[in-house]
């Protein structure tokens, strides 16, 4: 018995002296950065201990803080002093309602604000100071202080359910990750040519007809020729799924913008309703992208839909704004519609514009009158402005500029820099995207406020907006890998003080946070640990250069088309280009591991690189991210996609390339390619212009093509020549029937090879 005794005393001591796990120290990587933050001398504990002390302006906050909780402590919300809490006070002395003050001491937390958005916005903070693991008995949090707020009221992310529906579900989850990143509104695409996503009560059809297409078009819309999957697609959200979602959104600090197309896109309501169009045909929810020429008709019965919409709408969504697009509408039904016309005599207007302008500032009166604001894309300004309006200018800066200037709210989405529906990387592997080019550096870059505002305009700049349009994203998995990271450098970009961005340390606290992706199973876009290349003309000499965001790594190359491998050649200064060759690149780490894709470049020297190159135009800043030199440098543009840094993209301009060698050269053969993607607005010139030392003029025809690329190939007769000059007029106005009708097409220019 008393052996017995012994043991049974030495197993439970044994089992009271197991080593408890021990508390992990996590160090500040807050994104988007905090405005101010101190580290100071030790750590607060976290355990089941630790009690939540709140006021009641701040209950749903401390509740949702205790949720994060549910599964590893079950903190107690209690007014009873305790050795260790998170306290939230009330703060009257910070002016921004979302501003906070966290401080953490070794016995308290404290979460000051004066709204119950700064408090939340301090719970995120901590939340992103807590370790990844989830089963841990105690955290330890390093002491600290971080006084913050945003530098705009408005940081967005827009997506768009129309041309591909997603669930309640990944809605919730997206807009969870938002809240991480303290976003403030989620602007919600609900109706579309191909397809409408909310219930309307009064209007059946548009959930019986409207919400399904027929088929869904395969590939890209540039691809010739087109082919459809043969699927019936679709689906709706009810009023009851709008209704949890705007709640869920709340409880988060977010606001919904709902969108309702009008007057274009909304070939889907036609479908259902065709009395709405200007010719009463049947038709189709569309199966393809881009816009149609069936749009709203400005008669009265028309105006009584939309209202009646609105009348739905605005109750299930307590924000202060409804978003009505206004945005690529073509004009030639309306030019041969006799309803139309007599709407302009009636009225007194000029034109097909104005009429846009008055079919926007009536629905603005009905809506205004539902206790709402309209947003409008930045077309809603041709024609002239609706009075409350404000407007989202994504067609560059230039809508927000006028906007401003007439005094009216504005929020910058600029495809230059907002667009997550284009390509991240020049990657071949990256998979299909619309097109464009829109690194995370660039996105990262952004600036809100355009440098031709003033001071006083400038307050008329709400904020900015990530855009997911989702004609070529079917699945939760591509819509996350498009819009992560870039929606993160966004979030900071909105939040940060633009003096305490560094993207080197944005990089940094990145890498952290992609592993609280990770554990959220978010199917981000990794691009890391890819190698970036770059060709540099220097002294009358040619050379390429490697690099790679993230520190600490290797970068090790080959020059004879082998996979680059641990024992391969470290890159440590500028590459020089003797000859045409093709560089493979990859980085790795110190142990000698490979963490990325392999980049690979082929270069061509051909005569022209080096030389001097000049332009009568900017290329559009949308797509000039190689500069001019990028026609000069031996490298050819992607095949499949025109957006990467090697095209040059230009918005209805006439160009004029001129070359000029160091010394007289003798020229046997030009050739370039121009790309063609009608469904983009993208066309090739009708014909080429060469003209050799202001002497020898030649003219060359292009045959008209469907081609995607189009190819030039002209040879000479050993031409000597100092200065070479290319004219490259522009294909001019784009024909009805196409997309884009009525604008100017542009013009898309590859590498022009000299031999």
């Amino acid at each position: 018995m008393k052996i017995q005794s012994y043991f049974i005393l030495f197993f439970l001591l044994g089992f009271l002296n197991i080593p408890k796990k021990e508390a992990t120290i996590i160090q500040p990587n807050i994104i988007p950065k905090p405005l101010f933050q101190q580290l100071n001398n030790g750590v607060f504990e976290l355990n089941e201990d630790t009690s939540l002390e709140t006021i009641q302006e701040f209950g749903n906050v401390a509740q949702f803080l205790k949720s994060y909780f549910k599964e590893q402590f079950h903190l107690k919300i209690s007014s009873k002093k305790s050795d260790t809490k998170i306290l939230f006070t009330k703060d009257n002395s910070i002016k921004n309602e979302e501003g906070y003050l966290l401080k953490i001491d070794k016995n308290k937390i404290e979460i000051g604000a004066n709204s119950s958005k700064g408090a939340f916005y301090a719970v995120q903070s901590l939340i992103q100071l807590l370790p990844i693991e989830s089963k841990l008995t105690s955290i330890s949090i390093q002491c600290l202080e971080i006084q913050d707020a945003p530098q705009f009221a408005y940081r967005g992310m827009h997506l768009d359910v129309a041309r591909h529906f997603f669930s309640v579900n990944f809605i919730k989850k997206q807009l969870d990750l938002m809240a991480l990143l303290k976003m403030n509104t989620f602007h919600w695409h609900l109706t579309e040519d191909q397809g409408w996503r909310i219930e309307i009560k009064k209007y059946p059809k548009l959930q019986e007809i409207a919400a399904f297409r027929n088929e869904t078009l395969i590939g890209h819309y540039s691809d010739e020729a087109h082919q459809f999957d043969g699927k019936k697609y679709g689906g709706f959200y009810t009023q009851k799924e709008i209704k949890e979602i705007v709640t869920y959104a709340s409880e988060r600090q977010i606001t919904v913008i709902p969108e309702i197309e009008m007057p274009g896109h909304s070939q889907a309501a036609i479908a259902a309703y065709p009395e709405l169009s200007c010719t009463g045909n049947q038709l189709e929810v569309a199966t393809k992208w881009g816009g149609f020429e069936d749009i709203y008709c400005t008669k009265k019965s028309t105006f009584q839909f939309l209202e009646d919409v609105i009348d739905e709408v605005a109750p299930l969504f307590p924000g202060k704004y409804i978003h009505i697009g206004g945005d690529e509408a073509p004009k030639s039904r309306w030019k041969n519609c006799a309803h139309c016309q007599n709407v302009i005599k009636k009225e007194g207007l000029k034109d097909e514009h104005e009429l846009q302008s008055y079919f926007i500032k009536r629905m603005e009166k009905y809506i205004n009158s539902k206790g709402k604001q309209i947003i409008g894309w930045d077309e809603i300004l041709e024609g002239g402005l609706a009075p409350n309006a404000t407007v989202m200018s994504w067609r560059g800066n230039v809508g927000a500029i006028e906007a401003a200037k007439q005094q009216h709210d504005v929020i910058l989405t600029p495809n230059s820099h907002c667009y997550f529906d284009y390509y991240q990387s020049d990657n071949e592997d990256e998979p299909l995207a619309i097109g464009g080019f829109l690194p995370l550096e660039k996105v990262y870059d952004f600036n809100p406020i355009p440098e031709e505002l003033t001071k006083e305009e400038a307050k008329f700049v709400l904020g900015a907006q990530g855009n997911v349009w989702t004609e070529y994203m079917s699945t939760p998995e591509k819509v996350e890998y498009m819009v992560f990271p870039r929606i993160i450098a966004l979030a900071e970009v909105v939040w940060s003080a633009k003096e305490h961005k560094n993207y080197d340390d944005f990089i940094r606290r990145l890498e952290f946070f992609n592993k609280r992706l990770d554990a959220k199973k978010v199917q981000y876009a990794n691009h890391l640990h890819e190698v970036k290349g770059e060709f540099i003309n220097k002294n009358e000499k040619v050379f390429y250069e490697f690099e790679t965001i993230t520190k600490g790594k290797d970068i090790r190359f080959t020059t004879d088309n082998s996979k680059p491998n641990s024992n391969s050649k470290m890159y440590e200064k500028l590459i020089s280009i003797e000859k045409s060759q093709t560089l493979k690149a990859a980085v790795f780490n110190k142990k000698g591991i490979k963490l990325g894709s392999i980049f690979e470049q082929k270069i061509n020297l051909h005569k022209a690189v080096g030389a001097k190159i000049t332009l009568n135009v900017a290329p559009h800043k949308a797509y000039n991210a190689g500069g001019t030199q990028a026609l000069i440098n031996g490298i050819s543009g992607n095949n499949k996609r025109f957006g990467d840094k090697e095209w040059l993209g230009f918005s209805g301009e006439d160009v004029e390339i001129t070359i000029e060698f160091d010394k007289p050269t003798e020229v046997n053969a030009i050739s370039t390619r121009f790309h063609n993607g009608n469904g983009q607005w993208i066309y090739a010139p009708k014909e080429i212009k060469f003209d050799f030392d202001n002497e020898e003029k030649r003219t060359i025809l292009l045959k008209k093509n469907e081609e995607l690329l189009v190819a030039v190939f002209e040879k000479f007769e050993q031409k000597v020549v100092k200065k070479l000059k290319i004219t490259i007029p522009n294909y001019g106005i784009i024909p009805d029937g196409k997309q884009g009708a009525g604008n100017n097409a542009w013009t898309f220019i590859d590498e022009i090879i000299i031999e």
